[in-house]
């Protein structure tokens, strides 16, 4: 279930109880008049299924609710209520499979914001990798990449595309462009510093490193895992199942990659930084095209789900408690 707060001036709030009530996926709705300072109005909360929140979204939208005063989205993640599995019952779907586009736009323009704080985890992250490189050490690989904290940016170039936000789709791209070029030149930084004390050396590069020459030496299956990345990236992001990322951030080579860079112009290495800057290039094109294909097919798939007839009424379950 979805729970709707809206802040309405009084003349948006009957066109707004009007719609709440006629909805079949909303299981419970409250008006408290006069309670909301500003805008000065009343505060609506409602209980709507998953599966059909976007419908019912943009027809609050269409009351310019959003311009005079707010909606809130929360997700209920346990309720006690026959009216609400009643609700989730007639929307057709699944509430775990539903795409709330509103949440998914409004956390893509947060999780691809240029903070100081993104850029130091970009800065660490590559850090930590050039250190793995250096050492040739898989699980110090394996730490760079879940800390890096790109692929929200990644995911914000398909869904800008989708969703037409041409200024989600500058703002991810600017994200990502400063974001590995300060986190290589800082790195790259740390590794003259490191090679000015003697702690890492041009003849230690060039031993070989079972454990990392993946990291430069891109080829065919680079492209297909960064695609599967993608593909499962955004559906982790869109059905809120945050554990999957996890294991997306350990798929993909970006991370290490920028940290092969830097090593690679401290030292002069142009084959690394050449075979390196594929890699990086690979792996965000692979999830960036994954990302927007699968938000289409996600988009086309519930604009399908949206236009089914609900049924007039529920047949309960007999025997059936909540």
């Amino acid at each position: 279930m979805l729970q709707l707060r809206i802040y309405s001036p009084s003349a948006t709030t009957e066109p707004i109880t009007e719609i709440l009530q006629s909805s079949p996926a909303v299981s419970a709705l409250a008006v408290m008049p006069g309670v909301s300072v500003r805008p000065t109005g009343d505060v609506i909360t409602a209980d709507v299924a998953r599966e059909s929140a976007n419908e019912v979204i943009e027809e609050l939208l269409a009351t310019n609710v959003h311009k005079t005063g707010s909606i809130h989205l929360n997700d209920a993640d346990n309720w006690i209520s026959q009216a609400a599995f009643d609700a989730e019952e007639l929307a057709p779907g699944e509430g775990s499979d539903a795409v709330v586009w509103a949440q998914v736009v409004q956390n893509s323009y947060e999780d691809s914001k240029l903070t100081w704080s993104f850029l130091a985890f970009m800065v660490l992250a590559t850090l930590l990798a050039s250190i793995a490189i250096v050492l040739d050490s898989q699980i110090l690989v394996i730490a760079a990449m879940v800390l890096g904290p790109e692929f929200g940016a990644v995911a914000a170039l398909g869904l800008s595309l989708i969703r037409k936000r041409a200024s989600l789709l500058g703002q991810a791209m600017r994200t990502i462009v400063i974001g590995y070029a300060v986190a290589i030149l800082v790195t790259t930084g740390m590794v003259l510093i490191g090679r000015w004390l003697g702690w890492i050396t041009a003849d230690a590069l060039e031993m070989p490193r079972p454990e990392t020459a993946f990291i430069y030496t891109p080829d065919k299956w680079s492209f297909v895992v960064a695609i599967i990345a993608g593909i499962a990236g955004v559906l982790a992001i869109t059905s809120q199942r945050a554990g999957g990322l996890v294991g997306v951030f350990i798929s993909v080579t970006t991370i290490p990659a920028a940290g092969m860079i830097a090593i690679g112009l401290a030292f002069g290495a142009g084959e690394a930084i050449r075979g390196s800057l594929a890699q990086l290039l690979i792996n965000l094109m692979g999830m960036a095209v994954a990302g927007w294909a699968t938000l289409l097919v996600q988009q086309f798939i519930w604009s399908k789900v949206a236009k089914t007839p609900l049924p007039r009424a529920l047949h309960k379950r007999q025997n059936h408690t909540v």
